[in-house]
């Protein structure tokens, strides 16, 4: 038998990479710099939301600090939505820190009152943003939950207390489901502007193990599944997961410890979520804003030079015109800053 050889051309045109479609799973709803924003989750989460106001939108990211599971986040969201405060009987004190079980260890420090104050603050920056708030989205890491044996509480950070101190176990596919249905319904009903985006992080929780990891994974995507059927057109699913696991699919876009994304991946998949729910005016934008941000980070060798100082100076220039063309953006802290180091 010959066999035929295969013209050079067909190599030059073959595609190794499984690329994810995002309009499968709907499409997402726009964003623009008119919107205010609510990321509560993972770190992913927290990435995805530190890009955002890097560029300049609207938004609360993490006011409770990083939230892993499903129940800690719907927590959260209750408390932010409701008239809850946090008093001295919230707190428990291990070792040398007083924590809440409801925070992120971010929170902890080594007197109740500093720990509280640093509660209300992030509490009280949130819920100024919930009278316009239109686009809530949200991260789920992982299923496995932590309860408290004595009253049955889900705790969102374990704060390292011995393991004992906890009973745990995985949420179910209803569990989740049914909940956010409860908190979702009158949510959405009382604001037709609202539309919501869930994602599944891509960061792998190796502590269950990979074979339960995937199961608590798939279960999340399931939930989600389910909740986007049941309020089609408000609640939407971002494919952050599939991006790494299948599109970028190597360990290359992995960080040192083989769980995170790396900063490449998690730029390749802030450009997938920017070109899913931004216009080009609003990447243009984005990309005006990101240069100024950029440059003000830059450190000189020599501040008083006269090059740095005419490059602040045309720093708060680019900021003040944007600003008077888009009035929802406020630079005045960077312009500040600008001022501050001009004049030192």
């Amino acid at each position: 038998m010959i066999l035929q050889r295969l013209p050079f051309t067909f190599v030059l045109n073959m595609d190794f990479r499984t690329r994810i479609h995002i309009d499968e799973s709907g499409t997402l709803p726009a964003i623009t710099h008119a919107d205010t924003l609510l990321l509560l989750g993972s770190c992913f989460a927290e990435h995805m939301g530190n890009r955002l106001q890097t560029a300049k939108f609207s938004c609360a990211v993490n006011p409770f600090g990083v939230l892993y599971n499903p129940a800690s986040i719907l927590t959260a969201l209750r408390c932010l939505f409701s008239e809850r405060t946090f008093t001295e009987n919230d707190l428990f004190q291990h070792g040398t820190l007083y924590h809440s079980f409801q925070h992120h260890s971010s929170f902890s420090t080594s007197t109740a009152e500093e720990t509280l104050a640093r509660i209300y603050a992030s509490l009280s920056a949130a819920r100024s943003l919930l009278p316009r708030l239109n686009r809530l989205l949200l991260t789920f890491g992982s299923a496995f939950v932590y309860t408290l044996p004595e009253t049955g509480d889900i705790v969102a950070n374990c704060h390292k207390l011995p393991e004992r101190t906890f009973i745990r176990r995985r949420l179910t596919i209803s569990e989740i489901v049914d909940a956010y249905d409860g908190f979702l319904r009158p949510l959405l009903n009382d604001r037709p502007e609202m539309q919501v985006i869930l994602t599944v992080s891509p960061i792998r929780h190796l502590r269950d193990g990979l074979i339960e990891n995937q199961r608590s994974k798939a279960l999340l995507l399931l939930a989600i599944e389910q909740l986007c059927q049941r309020f089609p057109q408000r609640v939407f699913y971002f494919p952050a997961y599939e991006i790494l696991m299948d599109d970028l699919r190597d360990y290359r876009f992995y960080d040192r410890d083989m769980l995170h994304p790396s900063p490449v991946a998690t730029d390749y998949v802030w450009k997938c979520f920017g070109e899913a729910c931004f216009s080009e005016p609003t990447r243009a934008l984005i990309r005006q804003c990101e240069h100024i941000i950029k440059g003000l980070s830059h450190i000189p060798f020599r501040p008083e030079a006269a090059e740095y100082r005419q490059f602040l100076q045309q720093l708060r220039q680019q900021m003040e015109r944007l600003q008077e063309e888009h009035p929802i953006l406020d630079f005045h802290k960077e312009i500040e800053l600008c001022h501050t180091r001009l004049n030192s």
